[in-house]
């Protein structure tokens, strides 16, 4: 292996978010976090494409920036054999997307779901003629046909509610951390759908 091949692998790795570093001195080379580093992950060309098709669908999703970090490194470990069948199969998919979801809602969602935080946010109504400020209780995503919706107890409805991501105009995570609810309240609400979890 030439050692330019090798420098052009590492920069591909960097550019995928890998964090890869030099060691100095007489045996030095390169080296990644531990914590950042997998078995060797052995896809078959079918799950290849379909952990990339997947995260091809999550690009509007609030997961967009870490499914796109996630695509580049499923990439740079992918068999070259691979490549061009998989490029060749993913530029035959299609995706509509009928609304975009706002930027304040994809990245502070996440952040407030995973710290059980209560999000102040403005909504506005179907017809767009109306805009309410609500505060939520930040519970959960949810994919409802050709929309994200983040699922939270709404403080002024006093329930669960649903907030398709494209209607919030303003989103921002306050200081308080909510009592953690009976996860039977959410699961009661989601009863009314067929609903499967994601994990």
């Amino acid at each position: 292996m030439s050692k330019r091949t090798i420098e052009r692998d590492i920069q591909s790795l960097q550019l995928a978010g890998v964090p890869i570093y030099a060691d100095h001195g007489v045996s030095g080379g390169y080296s990644i976090l531990r914590e950042h580093s997998l078995p060797p992950l052995n896809l078959t060309l079918p799950e290849s494409l379909a952990v990339l098709a997947g995260l091809g669908l999550l690009e509007t999703s609030p997961y967009g920036a870490a499914a796109r970090r996630a695509r580049a490194k499923v990439l740079a470990i992918s068999r070259e054999d691979q490549l061009a069948p998989v490029d060749e199969a993913l530029a035959s998919m299609f995706v509509i997307d009928s609304h975009s979801p706002s930027e304040a809602a994809v990245s502070l969602i996440p952040e407030a779901i995973a710290a059980r935080r209560v999000v102040r946010l403005n909504y506005v109504s179907e017809d767009g003629e109306t805009l309410t400020s609500r505060e939520v209780e930040a519970m959960g995503l949810l994919r409802g046909g050709d929309a994200w919706l983040f699922v939270g107890w709404c403080r002024l409805r006093e329930g669960i509610r649903g907030f398709q991501l494209h209607r919030i105009r303003h989103l921002e995570i306050i200081g308080e951390v909510f009592p953690e609810r009976d996860p039977a309240v959410l699961d009661a609400d989601l009863s009314r759908w067929r609903t499967r979890r994601l994990g």
